[in-house]
């Protein structure tokens, strides 16, 4: 299934300076003064950490009842499935030096 994309379709310069004209002349939303500025703190950025090693996204089949027992172990089941593939992986000689 695709996902709809919104167009943006950007004023013109005439179009542009109307606008600004507009919302200075809003009392409700008067632009911000140095002070004001200056007290802003920025947000902190959504989403995860970035991690030192990226983890690649993949789709592997496994047994059902293997995906069962851990998923019955609750949240974090697929990193618990990464951690037993690397162990296995390391234990066989597979893994080089990170």
């Amino acid at each position: 299934m695709s996902v709809k994309q919104a167009k943006i379709i950007m004023p013109s310069p005439a179009e542009d300076v109307a606008i600004t004209a507009a919302a200075l002349d809003d009392p409700d939303a008067l632009p911000l003064t140095d002070e004001e500025m200056d007290r802003l703190i920025p947000r902190r950025g959504q989403g995860r950490p970035a991690l030192a090693a990226a983890k690649v996204a993949t789709s592997v089949p496994l047994d059902p009842r293997v995906l069962a027992a851990f998923k019955a172990a609750g949240p974090g089941w697929q990193s618990r499935i990464n951690d037993a593939l690397v162990e296995w992986a390391d234990a066989h000689g597979m893994l080089g030096e990170r």
